[in-house]
This record gives C-alpha cells, sequence and structure tokens, in this order.
C-alpha cells in the first residue's frame, strides 16, 4: 500500500462514525422515537437510501485506494480517481438527504442536484480507474510477450 492510498483510506475510515452515527437515527426515527419529527414515508425512504449509499460508497472508496495503487495513470489523474470515490460518497449520501429535507416533503426539491453532480462524480472516477486498471494490465500483458 502506497503512502497516498494509506493517508486517503485513514481520512475516510475517520468518517464512519458519522454514518455510524446516522444509522443511531435512522434507527430510531424507524422505531418510532422521533416521531415529533413528523416525517413523510418519501423523507424516511431518502435518509434510507442516503445512508445506505453512504456506507456502500465507503467501502468502495476503500477497495479504490488500493486499486489506483495498481492503476496506470498519471500522478493527476490517479490522485482524481482517489479522491473522486470518497467525495461521490459524501454527495452522493448529501443529495439524498438535501432532496429530503423540510416539513411534509413528499417529492424531491432541487437540492436533489446534488446526488447527480455525485454519481457524475462517480462516474467519471470509475471511468478512470477501469481504464486505468485496463491499460496496466495490457501493458504488462505485451511486456511478456516482448521479451
Amino acid at each position: 500500500m502506497t503512502n497516498e492510498a494509506r493517508k486517503i483510506s485513514g481520512y475516510i475510515l475517520l468518517s464512519v462514525p458519522t454514518i455510524i452515527y446516522g444509522g443511531c437515527f435512522l434507527l430510531t426515527v424507524l422505531s418510532g422515537q422521533q416521531e415529533h419529527l413528523q416525517l413523510t414515508y418519501f423523507q424516511i425512504s431518502m435518509f434510507r437510501a442516503g445512508h445506505a449509499h453512504a456506507g456502500v460508497l465507503v467501502i468502495l472508496a476503500l477497495v479504490a485506494q488500493l486499486f489506483a495503487d495498481h492503476a496506470s495513470l498519471s500522478n493527476r489523474w490517479k490522485w482524481f480517481a482517489r479522491l473522486s470515490f470518497p467525495v461521490s460518497a459524501i454527495t452522493i449520501s448529501l443529495g439524498f438527504f438535501a432532496a429530503a429535507i423540510g416539513r411534509q416533503i413528499t417529492e424531491p426539491t432541487e437540492l436533489i442536484f446534488i446526488l447527480y453532480v455525485g454519481i457524475a462524480i462517480l462516474t467519471f472516477g470509475l471511468l478512470t480507474l477501469g481504464i486505468g486498471l485496463i491499460w496496466q494490465r495490457t501493458a504488462a500483458h505485451n511486456s511478456v510477450y516482448k521479451q
């Protein structure tokens, strides 16, 4: 593991308690302990989706750090790939939460655009890292045949 992957992974792991706290809050909502909030079914669904995406995307962000170590990318593109995953975890989750904040919300607010920004960041990060990994494999494969 490179120094970059180690440091970014450390920062990502430091964000996990916020996901744990969100899960505890969501559990109190689902168990009826937050009835004074008067959340709609839509809001509960969006909060649930935001929490689930945060957890899954943080795991993906950790795995991506190891993959980035082996990608055939310039330093600039490698940094883009490394950072796109944790940034997309934040923006996608934030998009779900922000689009449902308010009283008696039953459909996404205009803040849903944050979700789409996160999706774009994740997509570009996935494509960058995937291409970098394929190029690496192809370069290694070709060097075997040249010998």
